[in-house]
């Protein structure tokens, strides 16, 4: 949040099967001049090579995908800080590439 926004309590509620997450191991994004649309997708490593489910797609305007963009930036920056840096090139467990 800008330092010159006014803090604003929201309450959110969230269910039992949001609050448990969707795992995905892949992700494409798009836009247009009105919206950034995130696609998060499962591609399962083993045959049929290439099976894939699209788990979520978020769509946001512009400005929301550049806050989201500035928060995530400052979230790995914090992460790495704490934890080392982060391997993009890492070999996942069962010999598949993180996408």
């Amino acid at each position: 949040m800008m330092k010159d926004e006014k803090d604003i309590k929201i309450e959110v509620k969230v269910d039992e099967k949001e609050a448990t997450g969707v795992f995905t191991n892949f992700s494409n994004i798009s836009h247009s001049p009105e919206e950034f649309i995130f696609d998060f997708i499962f591609v399962h490593p083993a045959p049929p090579p290439g099976f894939g489910k699209l788990m979520s797609r978020i769509i946001v305007t512009p400005s929301h995908a550049k806050r989201l963009l500035l928060a995530l930036t400052e979230n790995l920056r914090d992460f790495e800080e704490r934890f080392g840096e982060i391997d993009i090139h890492a070999q996942v467990e069962g010999g598949g590439n993180i996408q």
